[in-house]
């Protein structure tokens, strides 16, 4: 709410944390020539920062569950859920099934994005999301859940905003 997030093509996800560097303008947006950095290298003797990055803020946001209400905010935009990711969706997901496994005691544990859905030919209903573990997971860092049960809990707890391009005050933001 306070920083606000840059556009996607503005800086890519790394998968690590960079904590000591995030504040500098070019951790924050940055455009890089060819060729890509070496593995273990940082790349950035040829990234120049691009300042001021262009951000998006939350004017609102609220909690959204279960498949319907899930369906119609997709209308708007990407939603945030909650999941149970296990080792075995973690080490196991091969990028080409639609992943359904039972847990027990669901406990949710990690964020993903919920980007759109779909149906199979067989009438099997699924979630496409976005997963932050990098490109090399899955189908290219996207993965495919069964809806409606044995999901890891993807439809219980998710959050929808409202994006803008104006800094909202703390008392503006709410949620319903």
């Amino acid at each position: 709410m306070s920083t606000g997030l840059v556009d996607s093509t503005c800086m890519n996800y790394v998968a690590y944390n960079d904590v000591e560097n995030s504040c500098a303008d070019i951790d924050v947006c940055r455009d890089c020539t060819w060729p890509p950095p070496a593995e273990g290298e940082s790349g950035l003797d040829g990234c120049t920062a691009v300042a001021p990055a262009a951000r998006y803020y939350v004017s609102e946001y609220y909690r959204v569950h279960g498949a319907k209400k899930m369906k119609a905010e997709l209308q708007n935009g990407p939603i945030s859920c909650g999941i149970h990711a296990t080792d075995n969706f973690d080490n196991n997901y091969d990028g080409k099934t639609i992943y359904s496994e039972e847990v027990k005691f669901l406990t949710l544990n990690h964020e993903i994005s919920v980007v759109g859905y779909g149906i199979t030919d067989a009438g099997d209903e699924y979630w496409i999301g976005r997963n932050s573990w990098g490109t090399y997971w899955g189908d290219y860092g996207f993965f495919y859940m069964a809806m409606y049960k044995n999901n890891l809990g993807i439809e219980r707890n998710c959050l929808a905003g409202t994006s803008t391009y104006d800094k909202p005050s703390a008392s503006e933001v709410f949620t319903q």
